[in-house]
């Protein structure tokens, strides 16, 4: 069974950095795409960024390029979001998931962490 655990989140001030943690367990992490979600109150779940574990390729929304960077240690079967210049707007639950294959394959992401809160202020 896939597990994925979040950490990482926190209060920070607009221009300030977080670092969110995704450790996976349970499967053979090579063989996956783990994604970051987030959803703010009274708002759709959205697409953050994305990492293949295969070849290292990566996704980012628009609202989060230049901004966040996102990186994996397959060693410690972790992903890390790094997210710097943060803006009240990047308020929401970070979610990590995960699903075979690589990030642009049709696949749903079927496993999901519990989610870690990120607040920003103004």
């Amino acid at each position: 069974e896939v597990q994925l655990v979040e950490s990482g989140g926190g209060l920070v001030q607009a221009g300030g950095s977080l670092r969110l943690s995704c450790a996976a367990s349970g499967f053979t992490f090579d063989d996956y795409a783990i994604g970051w979600f987030r959803q703010a109150p009274g708002k759709e779940r959205e697409g953050v960024s994305c990492i293949s574990s295969s070849d290292g390729s990566t996704y980012y929304a628009d609202s989060v390029k230049g901004r966040f960077t996102i990186s994996s240690d397959n060693a410690k079967n972790t992903v890390y979001l790094q997210m710097n210049s943060l803006k009240p707007e990047d308020t929401a639950v970070y979610y990590c998931a995960a699903k075979g294959y690589y990030c642009s394959h049709k696949a749903p992401f079927g496993s999901w962490g519990q989610g870690t809160q990120v607040t920003v202020s103004s």
